[in-house]
């Protein structure tokens, strides 16, 4: 298993975990960013977390019968885990604002579905793949991820599984800190195109 300065070395390698002033989708500044499709774009990098991440749920939840990914940060991440754990891996996507199973994707009744993101933060596409689950009379076994950066503030209150742990403060925009005033904001992600 990887250690932590292990997986923050590939993160930043891969240009995963970038440093400066970052302009995030909610509104909120911050002096770093994440971003694990980047990590992704690099398999033989992705793999090393990927099989670290998988040994650690291995130990958490021994008894699963599914990985559930919400589109599109989770799906590159929970293919590789379900190839890792030999689990079948499947995605939901966002229909009119809600997620949805689409081609022609099933939770059967019953089955113990693991819920698998890149990137944990507030929890809400978690929580929302779990409202998926219940509505399928399936259940949730938990949650993992590659960087859970929730800082303890996640909606979800189960456990959560994860390679790496970040504290990332976020700062509204009258209230920067010195370091950041003096670099120029960007704003990177997919939502901010």
């Amino acid at each position: 298993m990887l250690s932590l300065q292990e997986s923050l070395k590939i993160l930043k390698e891969t240009k995963a975990l970038i440093e400066g002033h970052f302009i995030l989708s909610s509104g909120l500044h911050s002096s770093k960013y994440v971003q694990c499709a980047k990590l992704m774009s690099i398999p033989n990098q992705a793999i090393k977390i990927c099989e670290s991440l998988a040994s650690k749920i291995q130990r958490e939840f021994n008894d699963f019968d599914l990985i559930l990914s919400p589109a599109m940060g989770g799906i590159i991440v929970g293919y590789e885990l379900g190839k890792i754990l030999n689990k079948q891996s499947i995605f939901c996507e966002r229909v009119d604002g809600e997620f949805k199973l689409r081609r022609d994707f099933k939770i059967k009744k019953g089955e113990k579905v693991l819920i698998i993101e890149d990137v944990i933060t507030t929890g809400k596409s978690s929580l929302e793949c779990s409202k998926l689950v219940i509505s399928n009379n399936a259940k949730v076994v938990g949650y993992a991820c590659i960087i859970n950066r929730s800082n303890g503030n996640s909606e979800i209150k189960d456990k959560i599984i994860s390679q790496v742990e970040l504290s990332i403060p976020t700062y509204n925009k009258d209230n920067l800190p010195k370091e950041l005033l003096s670099i120029k904001a960007v704003k990177p992600g997919s939502r901010n195109l």
